[in-house]
């Protein structure tokens, strides 16, 4: 094909794919090969293993350097720290994950509108049994590619080259310079809007209060929210809280 479609250098910075203890080598090396092949380059992995370079290498031919540039973390948390948003890519829902899901499609219109100072990670689970509902719950959306109800399974790196393949076919020039938060922030301000809802006896159990917390940063980190607007966002709950323990003092 002689056209020649790049993602811009704004988006292939901000969007950083996450592998969570891949299991095998050679699965590393496609999905390097994935990301370059649609001009992607921040590759991530969650894991404490080493792997066979040599599996890794074969795979990989071309998109080698994706690889040897690579981050290692020793938590998803972690990785995930200076992250703007984070997408959990799984075809598993249930009660204990996310209410709601997007599409491949949906996620590429959420990367185009996104600022350009963003850093959104894409979080893949193992090849086996995928992501736990933990690392489901730190992220903010989950993203779910259509499959046949009768072999609904994909590779890990046919997962990461379909979502990839969409976020390159939808790339778009992006002129905002919004400067959105991280998650380390969406977490802190989550947790602080939980305990004013606390202190006005909100909460039947502690259950209750992890799951508003989750909730709360999936919100922000959707909203894209940057430091000005979390700040009004944490004042109005911190205003209430104040007023109601003021309210339940005078009765």
């Amino acid at each position: 094909m002689e056209e020649n479609l790049d993602l811009t250098e704004e988006l292939r910075q901000k969007i950083q794919i996450v592998l969570v203890e891949p299991q095998d080598g050679a699965n590393i090396g496609s999905c390097c090969r994935a990301m370059k092949t649609m001009g992607l380059s921040r590759l991530v992995l969650v894991t404490d293993r080493f792997y066979d370079e040599h599996r890794i290498f074969t795979l990989a031919l071309h998109a080698k350097d994706i690889y040897k540039n690579c981050k290692r973390f020793p938590s998803l948390s972690l990785s995930l720290a200076n992250s703007t948003l984070a997408v959990a890519a799984t075809r598993r829902h249930g009660k204990k994950r996310k209410s709601s899901f997007i599409s491949p499609e949906d996620l590429s219109e959420i990367v185009n509108k996104s600022s350009k100072d963003s850093l959104i990670s894409i979080v893949f689970g193992r090849e086996s049994d995928g992501l736990t509902d933990e690392e489901v719950s730190q992220c903010n959306s989950m993203v779910t590619i259509p499959t046949s109800p009768d072999f609904p399974s994909l590779n890990l790196s046919q997962a990461v080259q379909i979502i990839t393949y969409t976020l390159f076919k939808g790339a778009l020039p992006f002129t905002g310079n919004k400067k959105i938060v991280t998650i380390d922030k969406q977490k802190e301000v989550a947790s602080h809007i939980a305990q004013q809802l606390e202190q006005t006896k909100y909460f039947k159990s502690s259950n209750e209060i992890i799951h508003t917390e989750t909730f709360l940063k999936d919100i922000i980190g959707r909203a894209e929210m940057t430091e000005g607007e979390i700040q009004y966002f944490d004042k109005i709950f911190t205003k209430l809280a104040q007023r109601n323990i003021h309210s339940i003092k005078e009765d």
